[in-house]
């Protein structure tokens, strides 16, 4: 990836794997720091009896307080970063996003819960855009576990002024009823996934041991419970158990369906929306994409070994829209709608906020047609990212969908 590029790749097989000394080197304290959190780990695994899950091993690596990606002090988002979000790229994304809610009020309290707020370039431009649009009243709502976000968010906002920024809140948990719009972006990629392979005859979860050089992948039978939520998946998709790929490897993101399931307990009249990369499960799980979606970014660089510099590198997992739909669906949520990015952006207006702008201020107008570019080039983000919505309460009218919509094919 170069300096600019957003967080996406291709299929995982075409990346090819990256040794330590390709990459940029940790400042020492921040080497320290990736040090005591591989102990952590290292106590964690042998407290186990010298193996844990990969959900387990990402947990740590991303969450574990004060040392996690997510939870220390690396800086994750923009040029200073590891890797660039589309709030980042370009204001067009959250005005556009912001018509969508603008519709959404109509009919629900003019509230937004966002979760994982990234460094609040989002929530700085939907309500900017709310303001503009005469929607003087809306309410935010942040769910931020990350302090070191948090105040990245905080110095965001207050560069709004007073009158908007009082609007935002910050929940160190879920709330207990949840009304309004609820907003997520690449929010569930970063979700601790579980691992599988499929070796001739056997079903393997793939976990973590340490070996001399730190840690290591180690495949144990599947247990009866796993097993009993992958192989019917499987048989649906692939047919009788002889005709499986073989030598494969994916994911499953039981997590990302928890929390879904939990977001639907609490949703008591809203309209949830989701954008981050990946894919139907038929072709999450394609017989072809043997390698699975798993991926770290370092410094602007993709590469695929979640075990160097725990802490300081992003490990992520592209997302089964199927798996969430189906999870929403037993929550009691409605699906309103499902499509790539560049559809969701151009049924939103992205197009039409952009020839607003007169070519003729070249200084205003090229930024913004590279940015709206990568936002809805099928090379770049349009088409691998995704967006979905649910619903409880809601008319299934969202103008984000009015074309394209791929539902019926999840």
């Amino acid at each position: 990836m170069t300096h600019d590029e957003p967080r996406f790749y291709p299929l995982a097989s075409t990346i090819l794997p990256m040794r330590s000394s390709d990459l940029p080197v940790p400042e020492p304290d921040a080497r320290q720091a990736s040090d005591t959190l591989q102990q952590r780990i290292r106590e964690r695994i042998l407290a186990a009896g010298g193996w844990i899950g990969f959900d387990e091993y990402m947990r740590l690596a991303l969450y574990e307080p004060g040392l996690g990606y997510y939870s220390g002090g690396a800086r994750k988002f923009g040029r200073a970063g590891d890797f660039v979000t589309a709030p980042q790229i370009s204001p067009l994304f959250g005005h556009c996003l912001a018509s969508q809610c603008l519709q959404w009020f109509e009919t629900l309290p003019a509230r937004i819960l966002e979760f994982g707020a990234g460094g609040g370039e989002l929530a700085v431009q939907l309500l900017g855009e709310l303001e503009r649009q005469g929607c003087t009243d809306c309410e935010y709502w942040i769910v931020e576990l990350s302090g070191e976000l948090r105040e990245r968010q905080q110095q965001a906002i207050r560069a709004l002024g007073g009158s908007l920024a009082a609007r935002v809140r910050w929940l160190d948990r879920w709330p207990d009823r949840i009304e309004g719009v609820v907003i997520g972006n690449e929010l569930i990629d970063a979700m601790p996934v579980r691992l599988f392979r499929v070796a001739g005859p056997q079903l393997l979860e793939r976990g973590v041991r340490m070996d001399d050089d730190g840690f290591a992948f180690d495949d144990r039978r599947a247990d009866a419970d796993f097993a009993a939520q992958l192989e019917p998946l499987l048989a649906e998709l692939w047919g009788p158990r002889e005709d499986w790929p073989q030598d494969y490897v994916s994911e499953f993101g039981a997590q990302a369906q928890a929390w879904i399931c939990e977001l639907a307990s609490r949703l008591v009249n809203g309209a949830v929306l989701l954008l981050d990369y990946g894919f139907p499960r038929h072709e999450f799980w394609h017989p072809q994409r043997a390698s699975g979606t798993l991926m770290c970014h370092y410094r602007h660089f993709a590469h695929a070994d979640p075990f160097l510099w725990p802490g300081l590198q992003d490990i992520t997992a592209h997302v089964d829209f199927t798996a969430l739909a189906l999870a929403a669906s037993r929550g009691g949520l409605d699906c309103l709608g499902y499509c790539s990015q560049a559809r969701l952006l151009m049924n939103l207006g992205l197009l039409d906020r952009l020839a607003a702008i007169s070519p003729e201020q070249l200084a205003d107008y090229l930024p913004n047609a590279q940015a709206a570019k990568r936002l809805l080039s099928e090379t770049e983000m349009g088409e691998l990212f995704k967006a979905i919505a649910f619903g409880r309460g809601v008319e299934d009218d969202a103008i984000g969908f009015a074309r394209g919509d791929r539902r019926d094919g999840l």
